[in-house]
């Protein structure tokens, strides 16, 4: 019964292909002869990048389980005194297997199952750095059937069952293992039971280090209050801060999702010493598509880091309307999910996004050296003059605050 369901998500995925626009990237390739779009790429994403060689057997996996698996390799100038600090990242980006009307035990499983098979081909790619979407495991439903991203509905449960300790929960159980098995860190965004302080749920995201260990936890800091997106009906902002995390293969920082529309947030993640933000987010086209391929590639700017944006995929119809506070009539679903996973690079350019439709993995080998050698060619972290901003936001967090406005 579960694998014909698994059969009936493939086959409802590829009808709902042929509906949904692929991609701009993939549109462009598409209609344009080479000499063209190699012009319009450099233009619009900056310098090419090498394909990575990812294994047959990494490949074929990801034929048989029909999604995509793309690489890039992102290199930096060879030094003197510095090898090469070179790391493979990669970005999940999936839909669900079971429809919401089965038990939440088996609607977990079998994400679970399919998500730990593109983990799998990504370790057979090399990968030491895995990260998957915002609250990957609390989206069971087949996105076309029934119900996964709850927070816009303002239900209680079942969705708050999905809810599970960040120490030891099964997601965190289930991806422990796989960490050891690969030799990999995991980052785990989930929807968090805090079960040491009454209970309180949280948006995380677990890092779990290659030896199996919770390295440490991060939570969203901002909380949208737009359209569909009632998150704060679940959850509120973060007190942990800006937290990076020293893992074997370098240092990381998670920026959850809306976080991205704040630049602060991207810099203290920066200023902490990541050295890679990974942006993992559920997102709708009509909301932020956009913004979406602008606001890591400007973070990465920014920082003069590398920056990885994920996003799901798929138009989830929910059994029971909702309304917004936006005005509009009341509704079953808020939009598609348009994946369009991306790497970007200190220097400004950025990998082809993945597809607005199929579920994937990007895969990045980055040289971390680039990081620095950005640094010393642009500048921006010497010039960003914290003390005079640092002065003027002490000011305007002030409920007394006025504008500095010189007028006649």
């Amino acid at each position: 019964m579960k694998n014909h369901l698994s059969v009936v998500a493939r086959k409802l995925m590829t009808m709902y292909h042929k509906k949904e626009f692929e991609g701009v990237d993939i549109a462009l390739k598409e209609n344009l002869s080479d000499s063209v779009y190699e012009n319009v790429a450099r233009i619009l994403y900056g310098k090419s990048y090498p394909v990575l060689d990812i294994p047959v057997e990494a490949q074929q996996l990801a034929i048989s389980e029909q999604f995509d698996l793309k690489g890039y390799i992102i290199s930096a100038a060879n030094e003197q005194l510095r090898e090469p600090r070179k790391v493979r990242v990669a970005a999940i980006q999936s839909a669900i297997v079971l429809p919401t009307t089965a038990p939440i035990k088996e609607q977990r499983d079998a994400i679970h199952r399919r998500v730990g098979i593109m983990i799998e081909a990504s370790a057979i790619a090399g990968a030491n750095i895995v990260c998957l979407q915002e609250a990957w495991k609390t989206f069971f439903a087949l996105s076309y059937l029934a119900m996964p991203f709850a927070f816009c509905t303002r239900e209680r449960l079942p969705w708050t069952e999905f809810a599970e300790s960040v120490e030891t929960g099964p997601t965190t159980q289930f991806l422990s293992q796989l960490a050891i098995k690969y030799g990999m860190v995991i980052i785990s965004p989930i929807l968090e039971r805090d079960e040491s302080k009454d209970d309180v749920i949280w948006n995380t995201a677990v890092v779990i280090s290659h030896t199996g260990r919770v390295l440490g936890k991060s939570r969203k800091n901002h909380i949208p209050r737009v359209g569909d997106f009632n998150e704060s009906s679940y959850y509120m902002e973060s007190t942990l801060g800006h937290p990076v995390f020293e893992t074997t293969f370098g240092k990381i920082g998670i920026n959850i999702c809306y976080g991205r529309h704040h630049p602060q947030n991207w810099m203290m993640y920066a200023l902490n010493g990541a050295e890679i933000i990974f942006n993992p987010s559920a997102t709708v086209g009509e909301l932020s598509e956009p913004l979406w391929a602008i606001e890591a590639r400007n973070a990465a700017i920014a920082n003069h880091c590398f920056t990885v944006a994920i996003n799901r995929i798929g138009t989830e119809i929910f059994p029971n309307e909702f309304t917004s506070g936006n005005g509009l009539p009341a509704h079953k679903d808020f939009g598609h999910f348009y994946g369009s996973s991306y790497i970007a690079s200190p220097d400004g350019s950025r990998t082809p996004q993945l597809s607005r439709t199929h579920e994937g993995v990007i895969i990045g080998e980055l040289d971390l050296n680039l990081c620095r050698q950005t640094k010393d060619a642009w500048g921006f972290r010497m010039t960003q003059r914290l003390d005079l901003y640092a002065k003027c936001f002490t000011s305007a967090a002030d409920p007394q605050y006025k504008p500095d406005i010189r007028k006649e």
